[in-house]
């Protein structure tokens, strides 16, 4: 039961970072349609009611508007439509999103050239710029798609929160390894499917759906406590791959507020999937090498006997909490 007691920190340091933070990038989507005039979309996250975050493009001296911006709201995104002119285009200029650095989101730019060349660039709260390249190499699109998995995966808290809840209820490390690759060919399938266009699901309903999936697995904890026993108990692979269904489309309705590039949408589908499996990867790695520490620990009696409860009752409350603002958002 040690080992529970350093879960129970590692949930409780979740819960503020969770209420805090969420991965929904900008995107900045520039094409090149003939010499120096360039289709400009920028999708910036909403905040609900209308509202979005303060981030603005501020293009290099000499830019021009060759039509003004067409603005429109939809699926809690802020979308902006222009097409804008330079005189010897925009290589080597450098552009930069205005207000990034006050925020806790990051930004994904594409810019295609005429000549088909693309380089895409991920900007952060700390390097809110960028230089567009004359010859971008080929491997931009695969190393920032693969470091936004990652990075969407370790600061996906309700994801990870699932995992953890499953390392709980799985004890047997061989049943785990089957568990968690269960969940991952699920959430896998999913990404690829909904992204392709191929099945659609609305974001709202499934993010609350994977509230109430973590919810769920903090209850059978419990059952498990007391002796009972279930399906997940029994089979918590088939329960992993279900809800890994619904993992996954919430994985690609995290892109598709995002955007993904038009031209490179296999490449990019397929490193931000390796960037989650790795990302869950590493997760499960420091779990495991916590609880390798916690046998090591001696802590009071009453302490390892209230840890596994008050850690279950931190991942119930904190998906209950989800649940309620997730439904609550369907009627804004």
């Amino acid at each position: 039961m040690k080992r529970e007691f350093l879960l129970l920190i590692l949930v409780a340091s979740w819960t503020c970072g969770a209420l805090a933070h969420e991965v929904r990038p900008a995107y900045l989507q520039l094409r090149e349609t003939s010499q120096d005039i360039y289709d400009v979309l920028w999708k910036v996250p909403g905040q609900g009611d209308d509202l979005r975050l303060a981030l603005d493009v501020e293009f290099p001296a000499g830019t021009v508007d060759v039509t003004p911006p067409r603005a429109s709201f939809e699926n809690n995104a802020y979308t902006e439509r222009r097409i804008v002119k330079r005189t010897n285009g925009l290589g080597g200029a450098t552009l930069r999103i205005a207000g990034l650095d006050a925020t806790m989101t990051d930004v994904l730019v594409r810019l295609e050239q005429r000549d088909g060349s693309v380089q895409v660039a991920r900007l952060t709260p700390s390097a809110s710029s960028f230089v567009a390249e004359a010859t971008p190499p080929k491997t931009r699109v695969a190393t920032t798609y693969l470091r936004l998995g990652v990075d969407h995966i370790l600061l996906g808290y309700d994801h990870l929160l699932f995992v953890l809840a499953l390392i709980l209820i799985v004890r047997d490390r061989r049943l785990l390894v089957m568990t968690v690759t269960a969940f991952t060919i699920a959430h896998s399938i999913a990404l690829a499917l909904a992204t392709l266009g191929v099945v659609h699901v609305p974001g709202r309903p499934v993010e609350a759906a994977i509230a109430l999936s973590i919810l769920l697995l903090a209850t059978e904890i419990f059952r498990i406590r007391r002796g009972e026993s279930s399906l997940t108990v029994r089979w918590p692979w088939a329960v992993a791959f279900t809800f890994g269904l619904l993992h996954g489309f919430g994985f690609a309705n995290a892109l598709s507020e995002t955007g993904l590039p038009h031209g490179d949408i296999p490449l990019a589908l397929f490193t931000f999937n390796i960037g989650v499996e790795l990302g869950q990867l590493a997760f499960i790695g420091v779990v495991l090498g916590v609880l390798g520490i916690a046998k090591r620990i001696a802590l009071p009696t009453i302490v390892v006997r209230h840890a596994l409860p008050a850690a279950t009752y931190a991942i119930g409350s904190l998906a209950t909490f989800w649940l309620i603002d997730r439904v609550a958002t369907f009627w804004v």
